[in-house]
């Protein structure tokens, strides 16, 4: 009887040790889950806050470039427009030798006037929402090629989609980024763009034939960073690939949505 009630004493102390063993168990199961939940929400948390900080600093960028653009467009286009028609004025009392100087100088003033006209474009997003994204770009090559920087060319695959329209001044932000370090830069004879339309995501892909970069002794720079967090705020796959002499490529890859 007494080794009887030893055993039962015995299963009972296990019972109970099993017990809060589980119970502990669970209890710390559930205090891992909530305490990854709670750095989750706060790594959510500091996301969302850089997020609106970059996107509060987009729309500042875009106002100034904005500002430029009306500067451009009406003060200094105004004056430039002046300026022709003070020069054709002047035509018409000169002689011929005098004439045909003022006509290369009226030349050189009207150039100037529509590239400052081309320029004051691809500042303001307002245009470039009219216009579109391919336009836009179009608008971007062949302001380089007038002004004989370089070779360019510009190639479009399946149909035009519609994109929303803060998410194409981003994108294309981002390729005009990669044109001014191109310019600057790239020391480059050839810029090409590939716009690619798939069933699921616009594939942008932007390369220049410059000098590159080793990618394995040179970290990013501020530009391709800037590019890259420019592409998270529209959910976009941002890849770049680059080697001495062999030129920089950027890959965008843009989910459309239904």
């Amino acid at each position: 009887m007494l080794e009887k009630e030893q055993i039962l004493l015995i299963i009972y102390f296990t019972v109970i040790i099993l017990f809060f063993l589980v119970f502990g168990i669970i209890f710390f199961i559930a205090f891992q889950r909530r305490k990854n939940k709670l750095l989750l929400d706060k790594l959510k948390a500091e996301q969302r806050f850089e997020d609106e900080i970059f996107k509060s600093r987009i729309e500042i960028q875009e106002q100034a470039l904005k500002n430029v653009s009306w500067e451009l467009h009406d003060n200094i286009g105004q004056l430039l427009s002046t300026a022709v028609m003070q020069i054709n004025i002047m035509g018409t009392s000169l002689e011929k030798e005098a004439l045909d100087s003022l006509q290369d100088v009226r030349k050189l003033v009207g150039d100037s006037l529509q590239e400052i006209r081309n320029l004051s474009k691809t500042l303001n997003n307002e245009v470039i929402h009219n216009i579109g994204l391919e336009k836009s770009i179009r608008v971007e090559l062949d302001r380089f090629e007038k002004l004989r920087f370089l070779k360019t060319n510009l190639f479009i695959h399946g149909e035009e989609v519609h994109i929303n329209p803060k998410d194409e001044i981003i994108l294309y932000r981002i390729i005009q980024e990669f044109f001014s370090n191109t310019i600057k830069h790239a020391e480059a004879a050839h810029l090409s763009v590939v716009l690619e339309y798939t069933p699921h995501a616009l594939i942008i892909k932007v390369e220049d034939d410059g000098v590159g970069f080793d990618m394995k002794s040179v970290q990013a720079n501020s530009g391709l960073l800037n590019m890259k967090s420019r592409a998270a705020l529209v959910k976009a796959d941002f890849n770049y690939s680059s080697s001495l002499g062999k030129g920089v490529s950027i890959t965008l890859s843009y989910p459309l949505k239904k």
